[in-house]
């Protein structure tokens, strides 16, 4: 009973909040790829669309790693969800007045991407404070089921609302994150953190130093951003749904969620069977899949078949996910969780908004097929190479480290 009183109390919010900030973001994310597409009809547009995300993420890498080592965390991502509100409100009355534009596109994904520069790493380092270590890859596993079902529900709904209204898509995207902030509400504050030395230098670029003191860690978010770099082939699936396959924006939203349901799956197995041993070993198999998933996605020309390899490409892509942030917030001490979280949002959870523009790039000059196909076979090329780099990664035998 004390276990089932603190889950409600403390773990189901955090997962509510999480969940609806996902699912308000893949709305997004949807509605910004063919919305810019349809303007446009530009690949390199759609790589845009990235690097407006990526670009605040990285300059503000330092900043906002202190901060949710000093501050309230639960009070900085509800800040940052209230702005993506107000953000998803002006878009949808852009589109009400038929005052849509590519400007305004891409100032509303910078500015979402400053928050969630900030929301990120907040939530990330939050989540340790909610349960005890021993249950943090349990735990980090049905976050990730939580996620999964809002990444999955969020594109099939984001494209089937946008097939009949814009603006819906950006109104029901404001609702959610208005619901993420509220559910944050139920959680006890977190007070600033004494132990956190002052803002300074050497201060904002202890998460950097601790990562590389850290052979393993380091090795794991590498693999995991030089992965999804080259094989993130998401930024193309507008070109895929239209030119294709021939499908309209129900077939974007299927096509997005796809990935979500392979990780969803993977990760309520994983939540039922935490990893015990080989954990690196494991996961570069995972990748290896994901690099040969993303071939076989860039040469089909059959949806059903796009649609399992996408699965695929997501399930092995969780194993990954798990490994890591267990890796990471397990080794991690609570005073510098913000600061390593930050280094590590800007190492993986840009890399998809990086990895948008990289495909962006290359489909503008070589065309759509061959940049899937080639960032398939660079992310099979990283694995050989990080497993003679990071032999200490390969070679983890438990996601707890030694005693």
């Amino acid at each position: 009973m004390p276990a089932i009183n603190r889950f409600r109390q403390t773990l189901l919010p955090f997962l509510c909040s999480q969940s609806c900030s996902s699912l308000s973001y893949q709305m997004l994310v949807v509605a910004f790829g063919w919305q810019v597409y349809d303007l446009s009809h530009s690949v390199f547009n759609l790589g845009l669309i990235g690097l407006a995300q990526f670009l605040p993420q990285l300059c503000l890498t330092l900043v906002v790693g202190h901060a949710a080592d000093r501050l309230d965390r639960r009070r900085i991502a509800q800040t940052c969800q209230l702005l993506e509100t107000i953000l998803a409100v002006a878009l949808a009355w852009a589109c009400l007045r038929h005052q849509q534009s590519l400007e305004l596109i891409f100032c509303c994904a910078g500015l979402v991407g400053v928050a969630r520069a900030f929301e990120a790493p907040s939530m990330q380092s939050l989540l340790p404070s909610l349960v005890k270590g021993e249950q943090l890859p349990q735990s980090l596993a049905w976050a990730a089921s939580a996620r999964q079902v809002a990444v999955i529900t969020g594109p099939a709904l984001g494209g089937l609302i946008y097939a009949l209204d814009a603006s819906a898509v950006y109104l029901g995207s404001a609702l959610a994150y208005a619901c993420a902030a509220l559910w944050l509400q139920q959680l006890p504050t977190t007070p600033a953190r004494s132990s956190t030395p002052a803002a300074s230098i050497k201060s904002a670029l202890a998460g950097v130093t601790f990562i590389r003191s850290k052979p393993a860690i380091l090795g794991a978010i590498s693999l995991d951003l030089f992965s999804v770099l080259l094989g993130g082939a998401t930024a193309l699936l507008p070109v895929y749904a239209r030119d294709i396959l021939h499908t309209g924006p129900w077939g974007l939203g299927l096509l997005r969620t796809a990935p979500a349901i392979g990780a969803l799956s993977m990760s309520l197995y994983l939540a039922r069977h935490p990893l015990q041993h080989r954990v690196g070993r494991t996961m570069g198999i995972a990748v290896i899949l994901f690099g040969l998933s993303t071939i076989v996605f860039g040469l089909s020309r059959w949806f059903p078949l796009s649609l399992g390899t996408l699965a695929v490409l997501g399930a092995s892509d969780m194993v990954s996910v798990v490994v890591r942030s267990s890796l990471v917030q397990l080794e991690t001490p609570d005073a510098m969780r913000g600061r390593v979280s930050a280094v590590n949002f800007i190492f993986v959870g840009t890399s998809n908004q990086l990895g948008e523009f990289e495909s962006g790039i290359t489909a503008a000059w070589l065309g759509t097929m061959p940049a899937v196909v080639l960032g398939g076979v660079g992310t099979l090329v990283v694995v050989a190479l990080w497993r003679k780099w990071f032999p200490e990664l390969f070679a983890r035998d438990r996601l707890a480290p030694a005693p």
